[in-house]
């Protein structure tokens, strides 16, 4: 069919859809649900997914997150100064975008209810975009707060009960206890990862190193590199430490959640599954609705036919027409599921632990679309072949 014939079709088809009004109206209500719940399941599947995803980076990392540690058989370590300025070289070497050395001590902080021994994760700055630490109050470390006198610490919102709940806008102080006392400010208060949690801090690297505590334990580097590249950055950063280090075993490894492929796969078959039944019984409700309408109009499609009207024509017009009013379905349909979707309250429901909420989805409306689109074009396509089969001086006689 040629360019001007699709185009009359389309013409005729949204004639017939403006005579027929209330088939019509009958055929978008049910469509327009359809994709609308169709949409919203995709929707919320997303969301519930990148809620999962989210959490699972907290607690190790983004993909592909690389984990690089050195260690003796004799358990022997490496000299702390040594060994950072070999992580932090190795950084800069491969054009790492993200790294964070990142180690683990005990502070001896001072609260009003005592001094406590409080687990501190000694990191970089980059540590919060790589592990996606949600604050709930202040900000995290800036470059800036390397270089202060009174080092700067973010607490968990355990510790932050512990200390009074005091107002960040006075830049509250958090004794450190030692030989001498150094106060310490806190910047900012992450949220708690799990009901329960322990009191934490976070301290940067060059400001645990300054108050004199003693070498942190566990240090090692995390490097968030491409996905495609963290094979090959792998057996680099090895042979790189090892040849730095002759004596000691490198062990660089994925910690990411996506280490051992896509966890979320099942998720994303069930949502799938979902969204096709609900869109499958609309489609059944609208071909009920088109083949009735065919039968009605028995007697017009063979006037037009006596008047010359192609059989391409006649199958094109009752096609698309299905197709038009399906689409506008569509239309309203997916503008009725973002709506819905973006409801504060079904956003708190769904992915109350995300830190960074997704926007709705895009592939989502376009599924929505494309959905509805081959369900009309599905749901016209028999009636078109029944209305092509009208002979003439039968549908007269109709």
């Amino acid at each position: 069919m040629s360019l001007s014939g699709i185009a009359g079709s389309l013409v005729e088809a949204w004639a017939e859809l403006r005579i027929h009004k209330t088939r019509v109206l009958l055929a978008l209500i049910g469509v327009a649900l359809s994709v609308a719940a169709l949409t919203s399941v995709v929707g919320l599947g997303n969301m519930v997914r990148e809620s999962i995803a989210q959490g699972s980076e907290v607690q190790s990392g983004r993909p592909a997150t690389l984990s690089v540690m050195m260690y003796s058989n004799d358990g022997s370590v490496p000299d702390p100064a040594a060994a950072a300025a070999a992580y932090r070289g190795v950084a800069e070497r491969y054009s790492v975008t993200y790294s964070s050395l990142t180690s683990q001590s005990n502070v001896p902080f001072q609260l009003p209810d005592g001094v406590a021994q409080v687990n501190t994760v000694v990191v970089d700055p980059d540590y919060k975009v790589m592990r996606r630490v949600p604050m709930v109050e202040g900000a995290w470390f800036s470059e800036a707060d390397a270089g202060r006198l009174a080092p700067a610490v973010v607490v968990n919102e355990a510790l932050y009960d512990r200390m009074g709940n005091p107002s960040l806008a006075l830049d509250p102080v958090l004794p450190i206890s030692g030989e001498r006392t150094v106060n310490a400010v806190v910047v900012g208060v992450s949220r708690a990862q799990y009901e329960g949690e322990y009191p934490q801090a976070m301290m940067l690297s060059e400001s645990y190193d300054r108050l004199g505590l003693g070498a942190a334990a566990n240090s090692y580097l995390e490097l968030w590199v491409p996905e495609e590249l963290s094979d090959p950055l792998q057996a680099a950063v090895t042979a790189d430490l090892q040849a730095q280090f002759p004596g000691m075993q490198i062990d660089a490894h994925r910690t990411d959640y996506a280490a051992w492929g896509d966890p979320f796969g099942g998720l994303q078959w069930a949502v799938g599954g979902i969204a096709a039944l609900v869109m499958l019984l609309g489609a059944v409700g609208l071909l009920n609705i088109s083949m009735v309408t065919v039968k009605y109009r028995v007697r017009e499609i063979g006037i037009r036919r006596s008047f010359g009207a192609t059989s391409g024509r006649i199958f094109f017009g009752v096609m698309l027409e299905s197709v038009v009013a399906t689409f506008a379905a569509g239309v309203l349909g997916v503008m009725a599921a973002v709506a819905v979707v973006k409801l504060p309250v079904i956003q708190r429901a769904v992915a109350g632990g995300v830190s960074e909420l997704p926007p709705f989805p895009v592939e989502a409306a376009l599924i929505g679309l494309a959905a509805a689109t081959a369900v009309g074009a599905l749901a016209g396509l028999i009636p078109a072949l029944v209305a092509v089969r009208v002979k003439v001086i039968d549908a007269i006689r109709y």
